[in-house]
């Protein structure tokens, strides 16, 4: 699948920590601290070009030429399971805003629905990151990038998607929708269900973090 806005890591500890967390086995502590731990090394990758601005900075025996990062960031979970990926994040970047979309998926049509928005009332960053553990039909994510450019996040403010896991039919809808959005992920996977899970994808991410519910 060529897709020129899609990043799919290829590092070994990142491929370790996605078969813990595929594992079906795995306690809803232990997954979480694995989300954790996945979305520190693909925020980490996503931030590769992110831009820096010099300082000077005084060393315990001279004054040397530093950087501090330039970009104003923004952190967007995708209610609930984005939560998890915050915090990794904040690690990176303790100056991040935070802010919060509550998108549900309606089972029938598998389309999302809007029902929290905390953004400000206009964009304040140069850089946003919507953070969804699962990019599955791309219908949570197209809809988060709309609301974000709905708010003003676009040109020159960036936006990027981070992921732990996509499905081609969900990278497809976001590249179709919005080919200036990047995607950041662990994996991409074979392919999604009739119930439009992910497969062999993990389950409900929401529901292993939060141990409630049932995988599908």
């Amino acid at each position: 699948m060529e897709t020129p806005t899609l990043h799919v890591s290829t590092h070994p500890a990142v491929a370790h920590k996605l078969g813990i967390l595929r594992d079906e086995t795995t306690e809803p502590k232990k997954f979480r601290e694995v989300v954790r731990e996945l979305s520190w090394l693909l925020g980490y990758e996503a931030l590769a070009d992110a831009r820096l601005r010099p300082i000077k900075v005084r060393t315990p025996l001279e004054t040397m030429d530093g950087h501090e990062l330039g970009d104003r960031i923004g952190l967007v979970p995708i209610l609930r399971a984005g939560l998890g990926m915050v915090d990794a994040m904040l690690e990176l970047m303790p100056t991040a805003q935070v802010w919060h979309l509550g998108l549900f998926r309606d089972e029938r049509t598998l389309r999302p629905v809007e029902y929290y928005n905390k953004l400000p009332t206009s964009a304040s960053v140069d850089l946003c990151l919507i953070l969804d553990p699962m990019l599955a039909t791309g219908g949570s994510a197209t809809a988060a990038i709309e609301v974000l450019k709905r708010w003003g996040a676009v040109q020159p403010v960036r936006i990027k998607l981070v992921n732990l896991i996509a499905a081609p039919e969900g990278v497809a809808a976001v590249s179709k929708a919005h080919p200036d959005v990047e995607i950041y992920t662990a994996a991409l996977d074979r392919q999604l269900n009739d119930k439009g899970y992910i497969m062999p994808g993990l389950g409900d991410a929401g529901d292993r973090q939060f141990g409630t519910g049932s995988e599908g």
